[in-house]
């Protein structure tokens, strides 16, 4: 049972991303600038930090699963966010190696994630359907407002998250130790 923990929260937070949007003034919404919630990625992040060991790829795992989910509810191309959800959790599960599991490596961690995801994705979608936004438009339209929004969303889940994590990824090397 304790297995299906990580997924659940994982599918809450897919869920919730789609109606996240629905909650911000409508100023915002009306305005130029664009905020995409990457409330999945973030907690891939804290996955790859807290939960995996480095022999572990769940983050990894999850981030294909997850993106595929995402790009089949939310998108017209299957495969962008699982690709970008999966590589960029590799590349954070191989940064996590370098430096020690705190608050601050947490946070940096989830923006810089957040910010090569969302770099890709915006790159990804340019090759394919062409967009007209260029890279400065694009960064100071949509990059910039995403990063701020989802330091948020990691600042509110952190004081939760990260104990829970550790105690369950404890839990998960002990039940493999007893088999």
């Amino acid at each position: 049972m304790k297995r299906l923990i990580l997924p659940a929260i994982l599918l809450l937070f897919l869920v919730l991303e789609g109606t996240a949007t629905d909650f911000l003034p409508k100023e915002w919404l009306l305005s130029d600038y664009y905020i995409i919630p990457h409330w999945v990625f973030v907690f891939l992040v804290y996955i790859a930090i807290f939960y995996d060991f480095d022999y572990t790829y769940y983050c990894v795992l999850y981030g294909i699963l997850f993106g595929f989910l995402f790009d089949l509810l939310y998108t017209d191309i299957l495969g962008v966010y699982m690709f970008t959800y999966g590589i960029t959790a590799y590349i954070v599960h191989g940064l996590k190696k370098l430096l020690h599991a705190n608050m601050f490596v947490a946070i940096l961690m989830s923006v810089v994630g957040v910010a090569m995801a969302d770099a890709l994705i915006f790159f990804l979608y340019s090759s394919v359907q062409g967009f007209v936004m260029t890279w400065e438009t694009y960064a100071l339209m949509s990059l910039i407002p995403t990063l701020l929004a989802n330091l948020v969303f990691t600042l509110v889940l952190y004081p939760f998250v990260p104990s829970l994590l550790y105690k369950w990824s404890e839990e998960q090397l002990a039940s493999q130790k007893a088999v």
